[in-house]
């Protein structure tokens, strides 16, 4: 078992359900998201994407990765420019963040009748 786990407490099987968990080599991340691997090297270049490593140092991506990737593919089919499609996918991601806290923290207000700050 890797000693990184083993030293975290977490179950090998947890990472099924890890969506950062770097699970994909490059070639399979491109064949899933109908890309060439020189695609996720360029969105890596724009920092939409920032794959890890693994110890023999091949790019390895994550599931949200592949989303990011595959709404890159999206929005540059349509026309967008790959910087500008980028750029458009960070501020949504970025977006639904904010929603995200946000519905959080009425919950949370809700939970505690607090209407402070109204």
């Amino acid at each position: 078992m890797d000693q990184a786990v083993m030293a975290s407490g977490a179950r090998p099987d947890d990472r099924f359900d890890d969506e950062d968990y770097p699970a994909y080599s490059m070639g399979t991340a491109a064949e899933m998201v109908g890309v060439t691997p020189a695609f996720l090297r360029a969105l890596g270049a724009a920092k939409l994407i920032e794959p890890r490593r693994s110890e023999g140092g091949h790019r390895r991506y994550s599931r949200y990765q592949l989303r990011l990737a595959a709404r890159a593919r999206e929005l540059v089919d349509q026309g967008t420019g790959l910087e500008a499609a980028c750029r458009i996918i960070i501020l949504e991601d970025q977006l639904a963040e904010a929603l995200r806290i946000n519905a959080e923290l009425r919950r949370s207000r809700a939970l505690h009748g607090d209407r402070q700050g109204r």
